[in-house]
């Protein structure tokens, strides 16, 4: 099992940012939390991962993330959407992660808002 960062820089604002992902819901969130990425940041939708600063790329990398073209992201990626259609543990870790990001919480506040 690894956690892996891939190569884009894709920019948001004055950043350069890139994503990283894992083969499980824990090793990525471990990750996370051994970098400094707050869990509010979590990205739940498309796939799970979060987006990276280079700063913080350069963090996980130093702390074992492996680095990969976009083209390996993907197919890991895919083995891993897989793993939460067929993993109840793995889609529990997703659904309490999604919970407490920020994306998760404001989702939720949208499905709970009348009207």
């Amino acid at each position: 099992m690894a956690v892996y960062v891939d190569n884009a820089k894709n920019p948001y604002g004055r950043m350069l940012m890139c994503h990283m992902v894992a083969d499980t819901i824990e090793e990525l969130l471990a990750m996370a939390d051994k970098i400094e990425i707050a869990r509010r940041h979590f990205q739940p939708w498309s796939h799970p991962h979060f987006d990276l600063s280079q700063t913080y790329r350069a963090k996980a990398i130093l702390a074992n993330a492996i680095p990969v073209e976009r083209r390996e992201l993907v197919k890991i990626m895919r083995v891993q959407k897989l793993r939460l259609k067929k993993d109840l543990a793995e889609r529990l870790a997703y659904e309490a992660a999604t919970e407490q990001s920020t994306r998760g919480r404001r989702a939720r506040a949208m499905e709970l808002s009348p009207g």
